[in-house]
């Protein structure tokens, strides 16, 4: 069965939940577009986040999901609203989901975890993981050490599940690339920041359009948390600080409340702007319905474009 079919889309594009920011505008965009909105809940109480997958409904009939962080100390009252609420796909993040998947599955829930490597792609199918999500370091936010390239055929000949590609994905190219890849889906963020229906400050957008393909560096390797993010002056002092190997502490408290900075307040120097390295083809500004069908038939072209003699 192929993914569109399984999760009820039009297109296998799955939008990225990027903490803060994927809410019901985005989300509800993405889905009424023919893809897969994905509400973040990371740092939503469960009533926060009963009210989101509300406000959402209110704005689409069509499928979307809930990206649940398992690191999360109230995931259990998390996965009660889910299943209250009747939503019935799901993306994971940072832990196991192994205690809950049980309960997920009693549910009817579509099991999707974000995945940086062959030998946890293994694990969460043996789990009963539906789909994973093979993310490459290409991307934004919290990633690995493998790039999309040469992790995703690793992970579509390793799992006998479907796989969606993840990083690096821009535009109808990076579509079809995943595609000869293996993968029968992909799962996009950064270019969903350049949106309309994106709420994050005209700032961050405006830095999203301003960056170059090496604007992108990545902090927290040394801590075992790695994080890609637009360069600004919060990035270069953790940078240092970093290799002046200071506490973790310190690096804590340059942080804290980065992202909100950067997403609410527009503080793009102080903030954090988590962004993958396709950046620098992001150009213009556009709805969410002009992005994802454009995309998709670039990737068409290209698809037919190709031929291997």
């Amino acid at each position: 069965m192929s993914i569109t079919t399984l999760l009820g889309i039009k297109y296998p594009i799955i939008q990225g939940a990027m903490a803060q920011i994927a809410k019901t505008p985005l989300v509800s965009a993405v889905s009424n577009a023919g893809g897969l909105g994905i509400i973040a809940s990371g740092g939503m109480s469960a009533d926060d986040l009963r009210a989101e997958i509300r406000k959402t409904k209110a704005l689409t009939d069509k499928p979307f999901g809930v990206n649940l962080m398992l690191m999360m100390e109230n995931i259990k009252e998390l996965t009660d609203v889910l299943i209250e609420e009747g939503v019935k796909i799901i993306t994971t993040g940072a832990g196991t989901p192994k205690s809950f998947m049980p309960i997920w599955k009693e549910a009817g829930i579509i099991v999707m975890p974000v995945v940086p490597s062959v030998m946890i792609a293994k694990r969460m199918e043996k789990l009963g993981a539906d789909i994973v999500i093979a993310e490459g370091t290409e991307a934004g936010g919290h990633v690995g050490e493998t790039t999309t390239m040469a992790l995703l055929p690793q992970i579509v000949d390793a799992v006998s599940i479907p796989v969606v590609g993840a990083g690096g994905v821009a535009d109808g190219r990076g579509i079809a690339a995943c595609f000869a890849l293996g993968a029968q889906g992909v799962q996009i963020g950064t270019r969903f920041l350049a949106t309309e229906e994106c709420p994050v400050h005209p700032n961050f957008k405006a830095a999203m359009l301003k960056a170059s393909d090496r604007d992108t560096t990545v902090t927290g390797r040394k801590a075992g948390a790695p994080v890609r993010s637009i360069k600004n002056k919060m990035i270069k002092e953790y940078l240092r600080l970093e290799d002046e190997n200071v506490d973790r502490d310190t690096l804590e408290a340059l942080t804290l409340g980065s992202l909100r900075k950067a997403v609410l307040e527009g503080d793009t120097e102080n903030g954090s702007i988590m962004a993958g390295q396709i950046t620098g083809m992001i150009t213009e500004i556009k709805s969410c319905e002009a992005l994802i069908t454009e995309m998709m038939e670039e990737a068409k072209r290209v698809s037919k474009q190709l031929s291997v003699e």
